[in-house]
């Protein structure tokens, strides 16, 4: 959460891009290569100076060729009353889901495909011109880098603040431009039945990409995938490698997700000529490059391009809904095969489009709610067809977890049972790396998770690595899913340009993460000043959007404003609160924690009736810091902090609060202020990964709520122990 005090300059005078009569149409993303137009000469460094081209809706990949998005409900015969409800509304809406442009399958090898990492060290140069703009005016991506000045070496997934010794570099904002070399197998380049696909796992925040100095694709927004078939490059004579070059830019603007504000400072007395700083309004500090991996792969040229699976439970019978969506031919057909964690076929079918059924299903469920926890089933799909060159194949297999998911009144219901969220909010966020992908990171994280007793967390505050969510699936860690919209605070962020934009977003995002069984709710926002008037109609749109890309999910975003003022809660269906009594007001003081606490969620329940989750509490506490009577900062104020929380959410639990998730798992960077000693502190871990005293308090009330919770299939009892926290 970021204190109000601290929300940063508004800027009243920055333009806004796009239309600015307040009507509603779509705006152009792509545009000419080097040509980027997200605001002014005054509002964007080195955004500005060339027309945009009218090129069609936004560039999402280099292909054309429209998708639905198959949708259904997961719950049936479990569920009675308002959740029956819920659920039956699922299979009546499979086919009304939002076309989405192509599909964003996550490369996996197979017979049929091969994928080629492109990890490691880039060629890698910023730049610092005036405008920000001489990479396009001198045309870097015509030539390899090296020949238009010097370059650095940047490791690749990382961002690149953190690796050097550069001041500048490290709050650097504008363009920056990386470049490699890839070698081709002959086979990639000689066979035309062969196509490749260069991937992009995520670019912080608008990037430009080029294949051997041509311009292949752009993509507006960080976090989130893109790719580009660049077949016809890398096969158009003898060609043993390719030159990749990405330019990304990470100015934000009133308008991007996350919004900010550049603002420039005209006293020559005091700042120098042409000098301006970025304002956000969110409280980590802004990464920014190719934080996640990059890839070549490979498909036959008729492919397997999406899968959409739904899954639901009749009795005992697992129900899995599939759609298949093929492109590049006309002829062919499908068989799909669903496989158990033994390899054996537990059901078949045929098209693309069907119903699996599997008696005595196991389902997938939580971590600490059930003795076997995360079955994944794997589902086969094979592509047989037709082309002039004779029959072709496609393969891939797509991991399946069983499982329904409900909201009533006062529960949340996963496979029929009421569901209590004990976790965590993260941050992807580490020494030097800063927001780069790292799997010994990764892997640790999920250790103390688990050790932790935690079944949950929220991807605080925009969509993680395609990786974090296939953990998560393998390890039953439910998920709410959060897309980058933190910092929604001026009135600009909430016309139609931005609308628009975070609708596109949503998109992406369902459609990246649709399939996995851990993901159980949607997050639209955190924090927006959903007070103002805009934001009623913002909201109702944005969900009601999120709603129709994927029914069989509710849908919230968190809130920190007053229950009588906030104009968007009425559209979620569950309410997610952040609240920091004793923190960042009557400082010092845990004897009003319960009152205040207590007073928050029934005003909450009693304006709506729903479910609601205590979604941010905490402390900022210095590791090794002690101080009894407690006092702020100390590991005995963030230990007496929590412990007052625990009082009311216990009492609440029985009634309708269906969870708590603590601020934050660790220590994480911030901007610098005066409010902040290297980073945020209110992590139970420190940025290192090393526990606080808050840690073990959490620990033994995780367990605590995990054996209260779990039902008794079985007479195993889960223990909390030093060494393992699995089930004895």
């Amino acid at each position: 959460m970021i204190p109000q005090h601290q929300l940063g300059a508004l800027s009243p005078w920055l333009e806004v891009w796009g239309s600015g009569d307040g009507s509603w149409r779509p705006t152009v993303k792509a545009t000419a290569a080097g040509c980027t137009p997200l605001g002014t000469a005054e509002t964007s460094p080195g955004l500005t100076g060339c027309p945009a081209v009218s090129l069609g809706p936004a560039l999402r990949r280099s292909e054309p060729g429209g998708k639905r998005l198959a949708v259904s409900c997961h719950a049936r015969s479990m569920l009675r009353g308002p959740a029956a409800v819920w659920a039956a509304l699922g299979p009546l809406l499979w086919a009304c889901g939002l076309a989405l442009r192509g599909g964003m399958l996550y490369p996996r090898e197979s017979p049929s495909r091969e994928r080629k990492e492109l990890n490691g060290l880039w060629s890698f140069r910023a730049d610092f011109s005036e405008n920000r703009r001489q990479g396009f005016e001198q045309q870097w991506y015509r030539t390899p880098l090296r020949e238009s000045g010097p370059t650095l070496d940047m490791p690749v997934p990382s961002s690149f603040n953190d690796v050097g010794q550069d001041r500048q570099l490290r709050s650097f904002v504008g363009w920056v431009w990386y470049e490699r070399e890839a070698t081709l197998p002959q086979r990639w380049t000689q066979d035309l039945g062969t196509r490749v696909v260069l991937r992009i796992g995520s670019a912080h925040y608008y990037a430009i990409v080029w294949v051997n100095g041509v311009h292949v694709a752009e993509h507006e927004g960080g976090h989130l995938p893109f790719e580009a078939d660049i077949s016809k490059l890398v096969q158009s004579g003898p060609l043993a490698s390719c030159r990749i070059t990405i330019a990304i830019n990470n100015t934000l603007t009133p308008h991007t997700l996350p919004p900010g504000t550049i603002l420039y400072q005209t006293d020559t007395s005091k700042y120098p000529k042409g000098y301006f700083v970025q304002n956000i309004n969110f409280d980590f500090f802004n990464y920014a490059g190719l934080h996640r991996p990059v890839l070549l792969y490979t498909t036959p040229t008729t492919y397997i391009d999406d899968i959409t699976v739904s899954t639901s439970v009749d009795q005992d019978t697992g129900l899995v809904d599939y759609q298949i969506f093929v492109e590049g031919g006309e002829h062919f057909q499908l068989e799909v095969r669903l496989l158990d964690e033994e390899g054996k076929v537990v059901a078949q079918g045929t098209g693309g489009r069907g119903q699996l059924q599997v008696p005595n299903a196991h389902l997938w469920w939580p971590y600490l709610m059930h003795e076997h926890p995360a079955y994944l089933y794997s589902l086969e799909v094979r592509l047989t067809a037709q082309t002039a060159a004779g029959s072709v194949s496609d393969f891939y297999t797509l991991p399946v977890g069983i499982r329904t998911v409900a909201v009533t009144e006062h529960q949340f219901l996963i496979n029929g049972k009421p569901f209590y969220f004990h976790g965590v909010n993260k941050h992807e966020d580490a020494d030097i790396r800063g927001k780069g992908f790292d799997w010994p990171l990764l892997v640790k994280d999920f250790n103390l998770l688990r050790w932790l007793g935690a079944n949950a967390f929220r991807t605080s505050h925009y969509p993680y690595a395609e990786e974090v969510m296939q953990l998560c699936d393998r390890y039953g860690i439910v998920v709410i899913d959060e897309s980058p919209g933190v910092g929604i605070v001026l009135v600009e962020s909430y016309s139609n340009v931005s609308l628009q934009h975070h609708l596109e977003v949503m998109e992406e995002l369902v459609r990246r993460d649709k399939n996995h069984p851990a993901v159980v709710m949607w997050s639209v926002a955190n924090e927006p000043t959903s007070f103002l008037k805009p934001a009623g109609y913002y909201f109702k749109t944005l969900i009601a959007h999120t709603k129709a890309l994927d029914p069989s999910r509710p849908v919230t975003f968190v809130t920190n404003s007053n229950y009588e003022a906030d104009l968007g809660v009425p559209y979620v269906d569950v309410i997610c609160v952040n609240s920091y009594y004793s923190w960042y007001h009557d400082y010092g003081h845990m004897e009003v924690i319960q009152l205040q606490l207590a007073t928050q969620f029934e005003n909450w329940y009693k304006t709506y009736q729903k479910p609601i989750i205590q979604s941010e509490y905490g402390a900022d506490t210095i590791a090794g810091f002690h101080q009894d009577p407690p006092l702020m900062f100390s590991e005995e104020y963030q230990k007496g902090l929590l412990e007052q929380y625990h009082l009311v959410l216990d009492q609440k639990r029985k009634e309708y609060v269906v969870g708590e998730l603590i601020w934050n798992f660790a220590d994480f960077m911030t901007n610098q202020s005066p409010q902040r000693v290297m980073g945020n502190k209110k992590g139970i871990f420190t940025r290192q990964r090393q526990p606080k005293g808050a840690a073990f308090l959490l620990r033994e009330r995780y367990w605590k709520l995990a054996n209260e919770t779990r039902y008794p299939w079985s007479a195993v009892k889960l223990q909390c122990l030093e060494n393992s926290p699995f089930t004895l």
